[in-house]
């Protein structure tokens, strides 16, 4: 399962999400925050654990439950999309 932690309102994560529509593929989102350098005002505490329990507080950011991968940067997201699904 993908899983797309982003925010409506950040051109990086719409990059991600017009990629993944293009592949057509299927994917859980999560709007842990708003946008912003550093960081927007939270929106959902959860989800906003699970984005920063990667490591960084960045959207987009991506976890591929099947193949254990996480990543934040929208271009090597949409790079790994492409690769492994296309």
């Amino acid at each position: 399962m993908l899983e797309l932690y982003q925010s409506e309102g950040c051109p990086h994560s719409a990059e991600v999400r017009e990629t993944l529509s293009e592949l057509g593929v299927s994917y859980v989102i999560h709007n842990p925050r708003l946008p912003g350098n550093a960081g927007g005002d939270v929106t959902n505490e959860v989800t906003h654990e699970e984005l920063t329990a990667g490591g960084e507080d960045q959207i987009p950011y991506l976890v591929d439950t099947d193949r254990g991968v996480t990543m934040y940067e929208t271009d090597d997201i949409v790079e790994y999309l492409e690769e492994h699904y296309e």
